[in-house]
């Protein structure tokens, strides 16, 4: 088997094609001890097979297969200066030296803090906890300690961690979700409880007059959002809507929550709130926070975030602000500078543009949005979508078909459309995708997938 450098471009030839035979073995043998041979439901069905890899480095993942694949997944969005930065490595090897977990305070910790503070506008005072799902936990129960209030809005298509209160409506059937304008709210697993969604409504985003009717009732003690729609779709708020959010939620005595699990330390070193100029009451962050340590992170006001302190809120977690993850967290944010947000962005742009121009040149109806740091392409859609009803209509099988090809060709996207950027995808390697791109797209026309 023929694996390309990372210079030369894939080709249609079938003797180019990788294989990943390893990993189906691999998988296979792994599913004795292990659910399904993964250790997370998002890792189950990806085609052709569930991947097991040896290493990464830079903009590149290594396979039991010997395979080198350009990463896209970035491990679901982390990895925002690549695998395996030096100053990363660097920093995580001297505090392992000094000690691992000692259950007291570090002043590691306290400088990470202090960073989060610095880059993000909301955050008068923080705490750090370890998955996105619990800080999310976190911050709904302030909202509901704050206000007194019970019911939490979300919206259709955003997701906030997979625990029974908010697993509803994150991808749901659009013959099950009711109504565009009062979605009914579509359960995410078996075993949830149905009566988790009590206090939750969901509600299409994107809309500011149908939240403005909600709010008006009086009874809502927060809403939760992810401010540009990225976990589907890389939609953008529409012209406004933020604005018009927050105020409504300061008018109507409601808590605005930020979910920037996926954005925060991506978009911008103060994420989506820094790039819009909107900010929160509480964010939450993970994932780019750490560049791929389990580190996350609640922020906001500091009346707020005290009531750890002094307003009988519980918080805890015997791995939060573990030190060798806060070493990692410190050494990811010193290293957001401006220049690395301008390559990651032109490299990005340049990538969307280079997938534009594929599309047109085979007559493929696509959109390709979001942002230079991640965006989303869309097979059938003749628009760009203003919210999950829109994305709804995508076509998920030709997509799966797509990425499935690029996986033979080098390149691992994420099947539900998003591609994520970091500072090591150079020119070299954007070339090689969109020709990768190019090869699979021709194939899947000439066989009639597209």
């Amino acid at each position: 088997m023929s694996v390309p450098n990372a210079t030369t471009p894939h080709t249609d030839d079938a003797a180019e094609l990788l294989s990943f035979d390893k990993s189906v073995a691999a998988i296979r043998k792994h599913a004795q001890w292990i659910s399904g041979g993964v250790n997370s439901n998002f890792r189950l069905n990806i085609s052709p097979t569930p991947l097991v890899f040896e290493r990464g480095e830079g903009p590149y993942l290594f396979d039991v297969d010997g395979n080198r694949l350009i990463d896209y997944y970035l491990g679901m969005g982390p990895m925002i200066l690549g695998h395996k930065p030096q100053a990363l490595v660097d920093a995580v090897k001297s505090q392992i030296d000094k000690g691992i977990l000692f259950a007291g305070q570090t002043e590691i910790e306290a400088e990470a803090a202090r960073l989060v503070c610095e880059m993000v506008p909301s955050a008068e005072r923080m705490r750090f906890g370890s998955s996105g799902s619990e800080v999310d936990q976190a911050a709904i129960r302030l909202a509901r300690a704050a206000t007194g209030k019970r019911k939490i809005i979300k919206f259709e298509g955003h997701y906030h961690g997979w625990f029974d209160n908010v697993l509803w409506s994150t991808a749901p059937a659009v013959a099950s979700a009711g109504p565009a304008n009062a979605p009914t709210p579509v359960i995410g697993s078996k075993g949830q409880l149905p009566e988790s969604a009590d206090d939750l409504t969901v509600l299409p985003w994107n809309d500011l007059e149908i939240l403005e009717a909600h709010l008006k009732e009086g009874d809502v003690a927060g809403v939760i959002m992810e401010a540009a729609m990225c976990n589907q779709g890389s939609i953008h708020p529409a012209a406004g809507y933020l604005e018009g959010v927050r105020a409504a939620c300061t008018r109507h005595g409601a808590i605005l929550i930020f979910d920037e699990v996926i954005t925060g330390f991506r978009l911008a070193p103060g994420g989506a709130q820094q790039l819009f100029g909107v900010t929160p009451d509480i964010s939450t962050f993970g994932k780019a926070i750490a560049n791929g340590f389990p580190v996350a992170a609640i922020a906001g006001r500091a009346d707020l975030i005290d009531m750890f302190t002094n307003g009988g809120v519980v918080h805890g977690g015997t791995y939060n602000a573990q030190p060798v993850a806060m070493a990692a967290t410190a050494a990811t944010l010193r290293s957001l500078t401006p220049a690395v947000y301008d390559k990651i962005g032109k490299s990005g742009t340049a990538l969307m543009e280079g997938f534009r121009e594929v599309f047109a040149r085979h007559g493929v109806t696509a959109q390709v949005v979001g942002f230079g740091q991640v965006f989303h392409v869309a097979l059938g859609l003749d628009a760009p979508a203003k919210n999950y009803r829109d994305l709804a209509r995508m076509n998920k099988p030709a997509y799966v078909a797509l990425t499935t090809a690029l996986l033979r060709r080098g390149v691992r996207a994420l099947e539900r459309g998003a591609w994520f950027l970091s500072s090591e995808h150079d020119a070299g390697v954007i070339d090689e995708t969109v020709a990768a791109m190019s090869d699979a797209v021709r194939e899947l026309k000439a066989a009639g997938t597209l």
